[in-house]
């Protein structure tokens, strides 16, 4: 195997998370752009620890989220970036919200318990549209009479909010927990084939 230095490392690792634009982790690393070079686990993980503190006061952040790294703009320049897009971030009915906070919080959930949690029927298109969004997937069927699907959020679910594992998510103890778990969705930008329509 080839061997390469810190410098032409952080250089590579750095231009592919840059180019991808979405969370990449130790394995694909080592499995993709370092699979010709010499480069340890550890030696990996602490120039991503490196790069993490370099970036921790710039505009751009590099940020572990998903089970993997990327960069993204500071949170606190969201209101002042959503100029530079022209549509409007997406708005999310309460219902979606409900929806997508009992699957992450219960899952694996039916659409049976989504039901008895939230106490309303749950429509298909809100189903329809989480699945289509990449952040709700079925999982394996329940072992129940009529065979329910079962749902669970997706790798995107975890990146879209800034998570890299679910035990990151905030404790729910009442309804301001769980709007404060997504009031930064609507001002997020979105490419309009990415949004969900209701």
């Amino acid at each position: 195997m080839a061997q390469i230095n810190d410098s032409q490392l952080k250089q590579l690792v750095e231009a592919t998370l840059f180019v991808l634009g979405k969370p990449v982790s130790v394995k694909v690393l080592r499995e993709t752009v370092l699979a010709d070079f010499s480069v340890s686990v550890p030696r990996l993980k602490s120039l991503l620890d490196e790069l993490v503190m370099e970036y921790q006061e710039r505009g751009v952040q590099l940020v572990n989220v998903a089970g993997g790294y990327r960069f993204q703009t500071r949170d606190s320049l969201s209101e002042i970036l959503q100029m530079l897009w022209q549509e409007q971030a997406p708005k999310y009915s309460r219902a979606t919200l409900e929806t997508l906070a009992v699957i992450a919080y219960q899952q694996p959930v039916t659409r049976g318990e989504i039901e008895a949690v939230r106490g309303v029927a749950v429509s298909s298109q809100i189903i329809k549209n989480l699945t289509d969004r990449g952040w709700v997937r079925v999982v394996g069927h329940k072992e129940v009479p009529g065979r329910p699907s079962l749902f669970a959020t997706t790798a995107e679910f975890l990146a879209y909010f800034g998570l890299d594992k679910l035990a990151d998510l905030p404790p729910l103890t009442d309804a301001e927990s769980l709007e404060a778990v997504f009031s930064g969705m609507k001002t997020m930008p979105e490419t309009i084939e990415e949004s969900i329509n209701e």
